[in-house]
């Protein structure tokens, strides 16, 4: 419980509590009021990064590069976000990486960007604060940090849905936005991913070399689990003549809105038809061996492997170079490997575990 009591200690500093039976839940309003309020006060403390470039919070080993390129199809549609001390806690961070698509799909990206942050924060106070008043819980153990991340993520990923669902400024009928996301508190990571995106873990191996671990599943509607939803929702999964291998979803009796993804917010004239916006949730431990994460859109990952990737990253000198030498390298990828083709929006975020003065040290 010790764990549990420094973290609610601090968090009450935001919040305020009522005694008595429903003590253990934060009111709605009241709770996210506050988590808005948390963005506001990281914001003037510049902890809160959602454009290109890196953020080094003080103190912290901690280390983000973020660049976004526009591709050929019009207006860049990817967008970032990483908020250090998230949720005034020194040992958190948030990531994400997020994917439009659609007339609209700049906007909605945009929107979940702004609006998943502080919903999950609120999602995750709200279960901390339940945790608080059972004494059988311990913070200290993995799994039980991780379960409230988990029904805190999927909490918010649907509230997100369904509140951008009933949004009267944007039209989400025909766009939408994958979402791809991290918290890192202390050394354990978690992972929510909705859509094709992907994490990339570099870690260290027995020989000294730089080695890839994919931390998410790319959501394609071929694989078999996501093909066989949207079968039995009545969606069809099919590529087109001129599109071989790309396979997209389909409503029954049209050709539209072709999503070549099988998870994504928004999108609802497909939703119905085994579109879903439930995130997978997943964690790991970070060890001494373990350098950086990669979270980049399939703009990356269409053109470039997950070994070239780390290794790419790994022999940028300069780390706030990092994600920029990346997107660059995956732009001269695409012109090389897919002539003719418009290039898709490139984005990425390295995260660094270590500071660099410790990178000699990681293997013991």
């Amino acid at each position: 419980m010790g764990h549990f009591s420094t973290m609610f200690n601090g968090l009450a500093r935001s919040f305020s509590f009522k005694k008595g039976r429903n003590s253990g839940s934060l009111g709605n309003e009241g709770g996210r009021e506050a988590a808005k309020a948390m963005v506001k006060e990281a914001k003037k403390k510049d902890s809160i990064l959602c454009t290109s470039g890196f953020l080094n919070a003080d103190g912290s080993e901690s280390f983000a590069s973020v660049f976004s390129k526009r591709g050929n199809k019009g207006v860049n549609q990817d967008c970032c976000i990483v908020w250090q001390e998230f949720g005034c806690q020194d040992d958190m961070l948030f990531c994400g990486v997020f994917d439009g698509h659609g007339p609209w799909g700049h906007f909605v990206a945009k929107t979940v960007r702004e609006s998943m942050p502080p919903s999950l924060l609120h999602h995750w106070q709200q279960g901390l604060a339940q945790a608080f008043l059972e004494p059988e819980l311990d913070s200290e153990k993995k799994h039980q940090r991780f379960e409230l991340w988990k029904h805190s993520f999927l909490r918010t990923c649907a509230a997100i849905d369904h509140e951008l669902e009933q949004h009267r400024k944007i039209d989400t009928v025909y766009s939408g936005t994958t979402a791809l996301s991290i918290v890192k508190q202390g050394e354990l990571v978690v992972l929510a991913n909705v859509g094709d995106s992907r994490a990339v873990l570099a870690t260290t191996s027995d020989d000294g070399s730089v080695v890839p671990v994919q931390l998410t599943v790319d959501f394609k509607p071929n694989l078999p689990q996501e093909a066989e939803r949207i079968r039995q929702c009545n969606g069809r999964v099919f590529c087109l003549s001129d599109e071989p291998g790309v396979h997209r979803v389909w409503l029954p009796d049209e050709e539209s809105p072709g999503l070549a993804m099988s998870r994504a917010f928004g999108d609802y004239c497909i939703k119905e038809f085994g579109l879903i916006s439930v995130p997978e949730v997943t964690c790991r431990s970070i060890t001494r061996r373990d350098q950086f994460i990669i979270l980049a859109t399939d703009g990356v990952w269409d053109v470039v492997s997950n070994q070239e990737a780390v290794e790419i990253v790994s022999s940028t000198l300069d780390r706030a170079k990092s994600s920029k030498r990346l997107v660059e390298c995956a732009v001269r990828a695409w012109k090389r490997k897919r002539r003719g083709i418009a290039m898709d929006d490139i984005s990425a975020i390295c995260l660094f575990f270590h500071s660099s003065s410790d990178q000699d040290h990681l293997v013991s």
